[in-house]
């Protein structure tokens, strides 16, 4: 059997919680740091791009392939680690289990919920320019359905395109590229007063600050694990307020979507009353584990604390390029995701001169993002402000 890494004396306790207990008291952000020993080393400033490794995704890979090894054939192990995985987040985000879909991406997520969607008497679905292309597609691939897709450049331009053949509103709560934090609990209000429902992605959000499906009062939400939450790519959850009470049932589907999965029914199609029916084939096995590994890491912190650390962070990053002579797109904090922006002509040229001294971004544009989690820490600013330097003149 493949051993587990040996934690440091002064480690956190197992992060993964037992079902339905609470989180661990939040430890101070240099023993947080200590799970991830590949800080020592690098500066990972990529989080809004994919999460540093941890010790705890190294051991859950490793328990994966002892459950391989040592269970003969251990479905009945990875089917409790997509169970386990659903009821983390569904903590995490303030949901019940039974609202909460594991689907493999946000796309798929997104392609769900409008799929399950009817275009006829409310055609209309507004979404934003700054929405991420995984999302901002699905609903364009609406239109031969009938839907009409409106754009809005600004958060405030949301409640006036909101009207009364609007089906569906579509806002991120987290800029992908300038991490501007849109006004989701006002929108969602216009939304419903119109008559319209609210999909929000929160992907660049959930893992580094508060996120509760009812304070937002969204209908809908997807968010994955490759990101803040500390796992890998291939898994991601799907919120649905009322699953049973969609327009018509999915287009997309697969034998975990049923009633009841184990029927092996290949004559019937019934859909699962909860959001399992919005679930197709068999999910990313590797990634629910590291999935785990992440959530139990993210629920040991409070979330007030990672979003206060990582704005400080950001705020210490932008105070100090600035002042070297770089141009900073930073949003004031309290309407600020997890990372500011480094402009520059050459974003992926910067990020990859970065990366040649052992210091991870994430290029978007015109912006080099700068992104902050609980284990970064003011040595990783000034390990960046000193690959950087003062910028050169032209």
């Amino acid at each position: 059997m493949t051993p587990e890494p040996t934690p440091a004396p002064d480690a956190l306790p197992d992060p993964t919680p037992a079902r339905g207990a609470a989180p661990h008291l939040t430890p101070a952000p240099d023993a947080f740091r200590k799970r991830f020993p590949a800080l020592e080393r690098r500066v990972h400033l990529a989080g809004c791009s994919l999460g540093a490794r941890s010790t705890d995704l190294d051991g859950a890979l490793a328990r994966m392939l002892d459950d391989m090894a040592d269970g003969g054939a251990p479905w009945a192990l990875f089917e409790e680690q997509v169970r386990l995985a659903r009821e983390q987040f569904a903590a995490l985000v303030g949901a019940r289990t039974d609202q909460v879909a594991v689907v493999p991406n946000a796309s798929v997520g997104a392609y769900q919920v409008a799929s399950a969607l009817e275009w006829t008497e409310r055609p209309k679905v507004v979404t934003a320019t700054l929405e991420f292309p995984s999302v901002a597609h699905v609903w364009l691939a609406q239109r031969p359905r009938g839907a009409e897709v409106v754009h809005v450049a600004r958060a405030d331009e949301y409640a006036a395109a909101a009207d009364a053949r609007t089906r569906l509103v579509s806002v991120p709560l987290i800029g992908y590229q300038y991490a501007d934090r849109l006004p989701v609990e006002d929108i969602a209000r216009a939304a419903h007063e119109a008559g319209g429902e609210v999909f929000v992605d929160a992907y660049q959000a959930v893992g580094v600050a508060p996120v509760d499906v009812r304070e937002l009062g969204c209908d809908y939400l997807v968010a994955g694990t490759a990101k803040y939450l500390l796992g890998l790519p291939g898994l991601a959850f799907l919120y649905v307020r009322e699953p049973a009470r969609m327009d018509r049932e999915p287009r997309l589907t697969g034998w975990f979507g049923r009633v009841d999965p184990f029927a092996f029914d290949p004559t019937r199609l019934d859909f699962a009353p909860t959001a399992a029916r919005f679930e197709t084939g068999t999910p990313a096995i590797p990634a629910c584990y590291a999935a785990n590994a992440g959530l139990g890491l993210i629920r040991s912190l409070d979330p007030e604390t990672v979003r206060a650390h990582v704005h400080d962070l950001g705020d210490l990053a932008a105070d100090r390029l600035t002042a070297l002579g770089h141009r900073v797109r930073a949003v004031p904090r309290e309407r600020r995701g997890a990372h500011i922006g480094l402009l520059t002509p050459d974003p992926p040229a910067l990020a990859a001169h970065l990366a040649d001294r052992g210091i991870a971004v994430s290029p978007r544009g015109d912006v080099v993002r700068l992104s902050f989690h609980y284990y970064n820490n003011a040595d990783d600013v000034a390990a960046l402000c000193a690959a950087l330097g003062a910028p050169k003149q032209h």
